[in-house]
């Protein structure tokens, strides 16, 4: 019997997501420490809840490729949040499914609550949003071979 990879998403105290590979004895980690680049996409008047789903998505793929270089990550997520992503203030992410290069992971902590994405205490009319996304997202051939290299 095959030994299924394990992918681990954590809230650290609030301000930290940590994102874990697990592969044997080989794994890999990495935090988004959300303060500080809140701060940056506020100041440059970007979309917090998207841009944070990109940069999970973008962690996630990074985090497996160190374990397990792919070239084609699949997954699947769904979102809910207090109103549009746009404008919202939290998002709840529940993990479905993450199959790299076909080989299907087991998902530890697959329910994520991000809160304190918008800067204001707007009023969001209760329009709340769900939606469930999948997606693919390829690994550059050049990055591909640059995490094959690394694994020798």
């Amino acid at each position: 019997m095959a030994v299924s990879p394990v992918l681990v998403i954590k809230t650290i105290e609030d301000s930290v997501v940590s994102v874990r590979v697990r592969l044997y004895d080989d794994f890999s980690q990495h935090e988004i420490v959300l303060n500080s680049i809140l701060t940056y996409w506020w100041a440059n008047n970007l979309p917090p809840a998207i841009k944070f789903l990109e940069l999970l998505e973008s962690v996630i793929k990074r985090t497996i490729n160190e374990v397990m270089p792919h070239k084609n990550l699949n997954i699947k997520y769904e979102v809910k949040a207090d109103c549009e992503l746009e404008k919202a203030s939290f998002i709840d992410i529940n993990i479905i499914e993450v199959e790299a290069d076909e080989i299907g992971f087991k998902i530890d902590g697959k329910q994520l609550t991000v809160n304190g994405l918008s800067k204001s205490t707007e009023d969001h009319n209760d329009n709340d949003f769900l939606e469930t996304f999948e997606k693919n997202i390829e690994t550059p051939d050049i990055v591909l071979k640059k995490y094959k290299e690394m694994k020798k």
